[in-house]
Order: C-alpha cells, then structure tokens, then sequence
C-alpha cells in the first residue's frame, strides 16, 4: 500500500480499488458539493494520478454517474442487523428516515443530482439509475409480499401489489423531488390502501 502525505502533515494510504475512488468521491461531495468533483481533485484526494482514474472511470461523466449510483446505495443501505422489516410501513418509515439522512449528509443531491447528467453520458447515468430504482422496487415488494398483516381483499386483478409498489415508490421520488417529509400522508394511504 502506498502512503501519500496530504497538506498539514496528515499520512493517508493511497486510493488503489474503484470502491475506494467512489467512497472519496462520495466524501468530496459531502464537503465541498458537487462542483468539487473532477478527476483531477479525486485523483489528487486519493493520492493516485489522473490516469489511474481514468483506469477506473472512462470520464467525467462516467464518475459523477458511478458516484451518484454509489451516493444512492449508501443512503439507501440495509440495516446491519438485517435485511427484514416487521412489516411494509416499517420498511417506508425507514425509507423516509433515509431520505432525511441523505438530505443532511448529501444537500441537495436529491434535487440536483439529474443536472449532472445532461453531458454526453446521459444515457449511462439513466442506465444506472434505472437499476438503482429496479432493486429499490424489488425491496419494496419482497416486503410487500412478506407482510403478513396485509388485508387478504386488499389486492387483486385491478390492482396489483406491482401497481401498489409502484404508486409508493412515485410517492416516494416526489418527496425526494420536493425535499420534503410527506411521510405522514404517504404512510397514511398504505394503511388505508392494504391494512
């Protein structure tokens, strides 16, 4: 491991995986927002040279979209203890409490993230944010399906637990959207909708 030696005297090992690239993008965007994020100022922050990213990440682009993926998996991790929740409005209330989790530790990512997007990997950054909210909706319905205190009428042919997942899940996102809780009224309407 090589050790690289950081303004002030601080010792730090130099970055060598794409996981630990990610994990001071991550950092950088906490600090400093989104502009600090380049290649150069990740390179030097990981201690490694600019092609030594570019090994990692074919661009920019290709960056920014890898680190809002990672940015999405860290607020939106499972419990140590456990990927099981005693119900589906356990699981939202979690959600919620994640999502005011990343709006502290990550400001602005929910709103501002999709600008990043609009140079020449658009289309990869939607390809992985499309594979972020896939799994985020499989979570969602495995839950579903593990809630044993759901109403047994509550779904059928007309409205399926699919189409159930996702109108929360779009409730979901336009709190994100909005930056605001709507966590009441959201747990609300799953009680309504399936208890």
């Amino acid at each position: 491991m090589n050790i690289v030696h950081v303004g002030g005297g601080a010792v730090h090992p130099a970055v060598t995986s794409r996981e630990a690239i990610l994990a001071v993008s991550r950092e950088s965007i906490m600090k400093k927002g989104w502009t600090a994020l380049n290649i150069r100022s990740v390179a030097a922050a990981c201690g490694i040279s600019v092609g030594s990213v570019y090994n990692y990440f074919g661009s920019k682009s290709g960056l920014v979209a890898a680190t809002v993926e990672s940015i999405w998996g860290d607020i939106f991790r499972l419990p140590e203890q456990g990927e099981g929740f005693e119900d589906f409005l356990s699981c939202i209330r979690w959600i919620y409490g994640r999502i005011g989790w990343g709006n502290q530790t990550y400001p602005g990512f929910f709103a501002l993230h999709a600008m990043r997007f609009w140079g020449e990997d658009k289309a990869e950054a939607k390809r992985l944010m499309a594979r972020t909210w896939q799994h985020m909706q499989e979570r969602l319905k495995a839950v579903l399906e593990g809630d044993r205190q759901v109403r047994p009428d509550a779904f059928d042919e007309t409205f399926t637990r699919d189409q159930f997942v996702e109108l929360v899940f779009s409730m979901i996102l336009a709190a994100l959207l909005r930056e605001s809780d709507g966590q009441a009224a959201a747990l609300e309407v799953i009680r309504r909708a399936i208890y």
